[in-house]
C-alpha cells in the first residue's frame, strides 16, 4: 500500500515538474483575445473606409452640381425623382466599394437661405433606408435658385463585416428591435454649397 502511494506520489511530483506544453497552453489562452482585438480592428477600419469614400462621393456630385454637370431634367415636378437618381448615381459611382449603393442610400436636399437660416432649418433626424417597408417615403430634395443655400445629407445603411463577433456583434446587438435599421449602421455625410447663377439659368431655360 506504501509502494502504491509512493509510486502515485512521484507521478504526481513529475506531472507538476513537467513544463512541455506551457507554450501551447499560453496561447490557446491569450489568442482567441488578440484574435477579437484585430477583428474589432478590421470592423472598425472597413466603416473608417466607407466613411471616407462616402464622402468624397458626396464631394464630387455637389461640385457636379455646382458647375452643371448635373441638372434637374424635369424642374417643374413636384417631386424630382430624375434628378434625385442623377445626383445618387453620381455619389455611387465615385463610392463604388460601398455594398448595395444604389439601394441602400437615402438623400436630402434642403433649400436655405444664405443670409438667414440656422440649425432648426435642418432636419435633426437623419433619414435613412427603412429597411423594414418595401416602399420609402418621400424625403425633401429640392434643388435651390440663383445664389441660394442647399444643404444635402446622405445616408447609408452598412452591414457589419463580422456581424458575430466584437464590434460587429455589439452593432447587432445594440440594434435589435429596430426594424428599420435591420442590423445595419448608417454612415452619413452631409455638405453645402451655392446655387450658381448660370446653373439656376440654365435650369430654367429647360422649362
Amino acid at each position: 500500500m506504501n509502494l502504491f502511494f509512493r509510486h502515485l506520489k512521484d507521478k504526481c511530483a513529475a506531472f507538476c515538474a513537467d513544463e512541455s506544453g506551457v507554450v501551447t497552453v499560453e496561447f490557446v489562452i491569450v489568442f482567441p483575445i488578440f484574435f477579437g482585438f484585430f477583428l474589432m480592428t478590421v470592423e472598425s477600419g472597413m466603416f473608417q473606409v466607407r466613411q471616407v469614400v462616402l464622402d468624397r462621393g458626396v464631394d464630387v456630385a455637389i461640385r457636379d452640381i455646382r458647375i452643371g454637370r448635373i441638372t434637374n431634367p424635369n424642374p417643374s415636378a413636384a417631386v424630382p425623382t430624375a434628378f434625385r437618381a442623377l445626383v445618387l448615381n453620381r455619389i455611387c459611382e465615385v463610392a463604388a466599394i460601398l455594398p448595395d449603393c444604389l439601394a441602400q442610400t437615402q438623400l436630402e436636399m434642403i433649400r436655405l437661405d444664405p443670409r438667414d437660416w440656422d440649425d432648426a432649418d435642418i432636419p435633426a433626424g437623419v433619414e435613412c433606408i427603412d429597411r423594414s417597408v418595401v416602399v420609402q417615403p418621400t424625403i425633401t430634395f429640392t434643388n435651390g435658385a440663383s445664389n441660394e443655400l442647399v444643404f444635402l445629407r446622405a445616408c447609408i445603411r452598412i452591414d457589419p463585416f463580422f456581424p458575430t463577433t466584437g464590434l460587429g456583434k455589439a452593432i447587432i446587438r445594440a440594434t435589435d428591435g429596430n426594424d428599420a435599421a435591420g442590423g445595419s449602421v448608417g454612415l452619413v455625410s452631409i455638405g453645402f454649397f451655392a446655387v450658381e447663377p448660370t446653373n439656376a439659368t440654365a435650369s430654367a431655360a429647360g422649362t
